[in-house]
C-alpha cells in the first residue's frame, strides 16, 4: 500500500497529538497526584506510536514506544512522578517534534534517540516500584464500554490501589474485607489481580480496583481505611466519556488518521439536547487550496471594482440593479472567505508553555505564564508572522522583566512572577497585550545607554517623555543587558520586533512602571488580503492609503501652514504635526499646488503627520498585490492594486512615511 498519501494526515495528527501531550505534560507538572492528565497523555503517545510504526518512522515509533513504558508505570502507581521523569518526558516530546517537522519538510523523520531510550529504560528499570509492586490494571474495549455506560448515569469511575501492610498473614482475608466495603458503596469493575487470584493469595500485599460509585472520594478513603492492617489507600478519578461522545478504540483512531480520507464528522449529544441531537461537521482543508481560493477572489473584487464604474458611466437602471446585486452577494462571499482563513492565534501561544517553563528553569526563576483570549482568531498570513516578535518579547519580560525570586521577595512580591498574554478584538485589528508584574523599565539606564550609543543628544534627551524614553529600547542594536546570555541581551531582538510588526500594518507602544511591571501592547489588522483604503488622486495618477492608519482627512488653507526648521507643519488639534507633500516625494509629473491643501491625517502609534493630495477619490475595498522581485524595498510604498478601470494605484506605507 502506497503510505505516501496519508502522509499530509499523518503530519497533521501528530503535530495535534504531540500538543496535546505538551499541554498535558504542562498540567501534570502542576499537580502530580491527578493520573487523568497520565492517561491523556498515554493515549496520545499510543497513538503516535501505531500512526509511526504503520508509516514505517522507526525512531518516532521507537521513542514513543519508551515514553508510554513510563507514562504507564507512573498511571498504575508504579513510578512516582518527580521534575526528572517530567524533564525527561519533555525531552522526548522535544525529538519527537523535530521528527516530525523534518517528515513535514521533507525528510526522512530520523534522529538518534539512543540516549533518550535508555533515560527513559533507566527510569522504568531503577525506580522503586510504588508500594511492593502493585500489578497494573488493563482498561480493555469491554471495561472503557461499561464505564461510558455507567457515565450517563451520572455515576462515579474510580482506580483503588489499596496496599496492605507488610506483616499482614491473612492477606486474602483482609482484601475480602475490603471488597466488601466496596461492593456495598457500589459495582466492581475490574480487579488486578483477578478475584480468584486474590482469593488464592496470589499477590504481593496491594491490589487495584476499578469502581463505579455514588460516594465521594473521600468517604470511600476512610471506609476501606477502617479495614484492619490496611496501610494506605490511593484513589485516582478515572477520565470517562458518555457512551454517546465516546471516542473510538485505539486501533480505530490508527486506522482512521492512516487510510481514512480527511473528511470528519462528528456528533456531539449534549444532556439538554438528547431531544434534538446537534452535528458538527469539519472538514480538513490543505492550506493551498485556500490561498488559491483567495487568489481567485481577489480577481473577482477587481473585476466588481470595473464593473461599478461601467454602471455609473453608461447609467442603466437594469445594470445598476444587477451590478448592485452582484456586489453585495460578493461582500457575502468576501466575507465567507476571509472568515475561512482565520485563525486562533492559539496556534501561535501554545508553544510558549513550554518555552517559558525551559526559561526559567535555565535562568532559576520560579514565573507562571496566564493565557487570555487564544480563540482569538487572526488572517493566517498574520499569524505566520507574529510567532518571533512574540518570542522575542517573551524573552526579554523573562530575562529583564522578572526578578529573581529573593529578590521579588525583598521588594515584597510573590516569588512567582506573572506573565499575562493576552488577545482581543477592537473593531478592524487585533490587539496582543504581553504584561509582566516585574522590574519594570528603568527610565535613567535607559536613557544613559541611549546617549552612550549616540541614538540621543542630551538636548534631546531633556525633551523627552517617559513613553518616548521607553520606546528607545527598539532602537536597532539597543540593549540595557550587563552580559550577553542565550536567553537575550545580544543587541537584537526589540528593533525586529517593531519592524516585523510594523511592515504587518501594525504598531507596538510600551507602558512601564518602574518596580511594578511593564506592558507591551501590538496592534493588528485582522487580514492583509484584501483592505480598505481611502484613494487619492496626485496630478494623473491614483495612489491608495490604508484605512487602518487614517485619523480623518482636512481642507487646510494656505495660511494655515507654518514653518519650523525648513519644514512645513499645521496645528492640529491643539498638536503641532509635520506636512509631507506625496507630490514631491514621489516627483509626480505635472504637479500643480490649488488655492488649497487636501490633506489627509495618518498615524504611527503614538505619532501623526498630514499627508498632502492633490483631491479624495473615496473609500474603495483594494486587493493588496506584492511589487515582486524586479522592484524591492521601494521606500514608502508596500503594494499595489489594480482599480475598476484597470490602471494600477500604489499602496502607500503610512508607517514609513512617519520617523
Amino acid at each position: 500500500m502506497d503510505m505516501n498519501q496519508y502522509l499530509e494526515v499523518f503530519i497533521e495528527e501528530s503535530k495535534e497529538h504531540l500538543q496535546n501531550v505538551n499541554d498535558q505534560l504542562m498540567l501534570f507538572e502542576k499537580n502530580t497526584n491527578d493520573l487523568s492528565y497520565v492517561n491523556e497523555i498515554f493515549r496520545s503517545a499510543h497513538t503516535l506510536k501505531g500512526m509511526s510504526a504503520t508509516m514505517g518512522f522507526d525512531d518516532l515509533a521507537q521513542l514513543t514506544h519508551k515514553m508510554e513504558n513510563v507514562l504507564d508505570a507512573v498511571r498504575n502507581h508504579q513510578l512516582d512522578a518527580h521534575t526528572e521523569i517530567v524533564d525527561v518526558l519533555f525531552e522526548s516530546v522535544d525529538a519527537l517534534e523535530i521528527m516530525v517537522q523534518s517528515i513535514s519538510e521533507g525528510g526522512d523523520g530520523q534522529l538518534d534517540v539512543k540516549l533518550l531510550v535508555q533515560k527513559l529504560q533507566r527510569i522504568v528499570a531503577e525506580e522503586p516500584v510504588a508500594q511492593s509492586a502493585a500489578s497494573f490494571i488493563e482498561y480493555d474495549e469491554l471495561v472503557q464500554t461499561l464505564l461510558s455506560q455507567t457515565a450517563d448515569q451520572g455515576v462515579n469511575a474510580f482506580e483503588i490501589t489499596v496496599q496492605l501492610e507488610s506483616t499482614c498473614l491473612l492477606k486474602a482475608a483482609r482484601a475480602y474485607m475490603v471488597f466488601d466495603v466496596l461492593e456495598q458503596a457500589g459495582d466492581v469493575i475490574k480487579s488486578a489481580p483477578t478475584v480468584q487470584d486474590i482469593e488464592q493469595e496470589k499477590f504481593e500485599s496491594s491490589f487495584i480496583v476499578i469502581l463505579v460509585t455514588n460516594e465521594s472520594q473521600e468517604k470511600l478513603q476512610a471506609s476501606i481505611m477502617e479495614v484492619s492492617e490496611v496501610e494506605s489507600v490511593k484513589i485516582a478519578v478515572v477520565p470517562v466519556k458518555k457512551e454517546t461522545e465516546m471516542e473510538e478504540s485505539v486501533s480505530q483512531e490508527v486506522a482512521a488518521a492512516i487510510q481514512e480520507v480527511t473528511v470528519s464528522a462528528s456528533s456531539k449529544l449534549s444532556v439538554e439536547e438528547k431531544k434534538q441531537p446537534s452535528i458538527n461537521k469539519t472538514i480538513r482543508v490543505n492550506i493551498d487550496r485556500l490561498d488559491s481560493l483567495m487568489n481567485l477572489f481577489e480577481e473577482l473584487v477587481i473585476d466588481r471594482g470595473r464593473l461599478e464604474q461601467i454602471s455609473k458611466e453608461l447609467n442603466n437602471s437594469e445594470l445598476d440593479e444587477t451590478v448592485e446585486r452582484m456586489s453585495r452577494i460578493s461582500g457575502d462571499l468576501q466575507t465567507i472567505i476571509l472568515n475561512m482563513r482565520m485563525v486562533p492565534v492559539e496556534t501561535v501561544f501554545n508553544r510558549f508553555p513550554r518555552m517559558v517553563r525551559q526559561l526559567s528553569k535555565d535562568l532559576g526563576k520560579q514565573i507562571e505564564l496566564q493565557i487570555v483570549g487564544a480563540d482569538t482568531e487572526l488572517d493566517r498570513t498574520v499569524i505566520d508572522e507574529i510567532g518571533d516578535p512574540l518570542v522575542h518579547l517573551l524573552r526579554n519580560a523573562v530575562d529583564h522583566g522578572i526578578e529573581m525570586p529573593q529578590a521579588r521577595l525583598t521588594k515584597g512580591k510573590n516569588e512567582t512572577g506573572m506573565i499575562r498574554l493576552k488577545a482581543y478584538h477592537s473593531g478592524n485589528h487585533v490587539f496582543i497585550d504581553l504584561e509582566d508584574d516585574g522590574a519594570g523599565i528603568n527610565r535613567e539606564k535607559v536613557l544613559q545607554k541611549a546617549l552612550n550609543r549616540g541614538i540621543i543628544d542630551e538636548k534631546t534627551a531633556e525633551t523627552l517623555t517617559d513613553k518616548q524614553v521607553y520606546e528607545l529600547i527598539f532602537a536597532s542594536g539597543f540593549s540595557t543587558a550587563e552580559q550577553i546570555s542565550d536567553v537575550s541581551g545580544r543587541g537584537v531582538g526589540l528593533d525586529v520586533v517593531k519592524n516585523t510588526i510594523e511592515s504587518l500594518g501594525g504598531s507596538v507602544t510600551i507602558d512601564s512602571s518602574e518596580g511594578y511591571g511593564s506592558r507591551f501592547s501590538i496592534q493588528l489588522p485582522l487580514t492583509l488580503s484584501i483592505i480598505s483604503a481611502l484613494l487619492v488622486q496626485m496630478s494623473e495618477e491614483r495612489y491608495a492609503l490604508p484605512l487602518s492608519s487614517i485619523i480623518e482627512t482636512a481642507i487646510v488653507q494656505p495660511k494655515d501652514i507654518m514653518h519650523v526648521h525648513g519644514q512645513k507643519v499645521i496645528d492640529f488639534r491643539g498638536a503641532i504635526i509635520p506636512l509631507i507633500d506625496l507630490k514631491k516625494l514621489f516627483n509626480v509629473p505635472n504637479s500643480v499646488q490649488g488655492n488649497y491643501y487636501s490633506v489627509v491625517i495618518v498615524k504611527k502609534g503614538e505619532k501623526t503627520a498630514g499627508l498632502i493630495v492633490d483631491s479624495f477619490i473615496g473609500q474603495q475595498e483594494i486587493v493588496l498585490k506584492s511589487l515582486g522581485h524586479y522592484l524591492p524595498a521601494v521606500f514608502a510604498i508596500s503594494g499595489a492594486t489594480i482599480l475598476g478601470d484597470g490602471q494600477v494605484a500604489l499602496i502607500i506605507d503610512c508607517n514609513a512615511l512617519i520617523k
